[in-house]
């Protein structure tokens, strides 16, 4: 049985919370300084209908912070009016070029305000603990920072050879299992094997990206045991129930299923619109530098070169490492970088 252990890493303006899936990470939830409480899901929320698509069956709603989040019109919910007041209970979170999605809880009156939070990051962690030990410190640091490598990474190693390859479309999620020069007896078998494989490492990839909606996997090989990978596919996203939905292996080798959205993925938080890292993700990782430079060297002044995006992030918080190592740390934008840099100055 594969172990799953749990961290918990507080760093300053983010806290980030792991899970491991036999040594490997699975899971990353991240909470930031100044994200809207009215968009974590579970919020309830005084919310103003902004608009009514009535052909579409939906109403787009203010929630006073954030993206506006989106109801379906079901006929238990009755009439509703632009510029109406209602309660509604995040349901899924935003996410790029989505807002949230919500559940009708009744109507209510103005001001926009958060009724009730959802829950937090260590909440949220201690409820898939249930119970076992949450590892913090340097453990949880090392732990949260593979992860947050591992999310942007493509191509992922299966034990004993081959590998699966994750990429996002506008419309799925395709993963492609490759045997590569996996060795053993009989080709069927070789290939059932690397199979049950890629669909535990596929599970364990999309829980640790935050992927859901459709997913087609492109399995290897022809001529499938379908009863006995469609077992092993429902083992490997059972943690991601309830929900999931597969659909049978089709005669050209592909396993399609859909994994419900809920909470945003760490993929999503952590890029921006290009898909490559936010400046917001950059200036977290440097001031997490910033701080691991300070404490091992007491009395080293440290200056960080970085972009003016990074830098103007990182300066919103810079002030909370000053108080902890003094006024040794400086900040400075530089045009012509596109990262950053953490020097050493006499």
């Amino acid at each position: 049985m594969s172990v799953r252990k749990f961290f918990f890493d507080a760093g300053v303006g983010e806290s980030r919370a792991v899970v491991t899936l036999a040594g490997r990470p699975e899971r990353l939830i991240i909470a930031r300084d100044g994200d809207p409480a009215v968009q974590v899901m579970g919020a309830r929320v005084a919310a103003r209908i902004r608009s009514v698509e009535r052909a579409l069956g939906l109403a787009f709603l203010d929630l006073g912070d954030g993206p506006d989040a989106v109801l379906n019109l079901a006929p238990e919910i009755g009439p509703v009016a632009e510029g109406g007041w209602i309660e509604v209970e995040i349901r899924s979170e935003a996410r790029t070029g989505k807002g949230a999605s919500v559940r009708w809880l009744g109507p209510t009156t103005g001001p926009l305000r958060l009724l009730a939070p959802g829950p937090g990051i260590e909440a949220r962690l201690a409820g898939l603990a249930k119970g076992a030990p949450i590892e913090t410190g340097a453990q949880a640091r090392a732990a949260a920072d593979q992860a947050q490598e591992e999310v942007f990474e493509t191509v992922f190693p299966l034990r004993g050879g081959g590998s699966v390859a994750v990429e996002i479309t506008r419309a799925l999620t395709a993963v492609d299992v490759d045997l590569g020069g996996r060795a053993g007896e009989g080709a069927k078998r070789v290939m059932r094997v690397a199979n049950i494989a890629a669909l535990g490492e596929a599970a364990r990839v999309l829980r640790l990206k935050g992927l859901g909606g459709l997913v087609v996997i492109d399995l290897a090989g022809r001529g499938h045991d379908g009863s006995a990978l469609l077992v092993a596919a429902r083992e490997a996203f059972a943690p991601d129930n309830p929900g999931v939905s597969f659909g049978a292996i089709s005669r050209f080798g592909t396993l399609e299923l859909t994994i419900p959205r809920r909470a945003r993925g760490a993929l999503d938080a952590l890029t921006g619109d290009s898909g490559t890292p936010s400046d917001r993700t950059l200036a977290m990782q440097l001031l997490r530098a910033l701080e691991r430079e300070a404490a091992m060297d007491r009395g080293a002044r440290l200056e960080a070169l970085a972009s003016p995006g990074i830098a103007q992030a990182a300066q919103l918080f810079l002030a909370r490492l000053t108080q902890c190592f003094g006024d040794r740390l400086s900040l400075v934008a530089d045009p012509t970088r596109t990262g950053f840099e953490v020097l050493r100055r006499c």
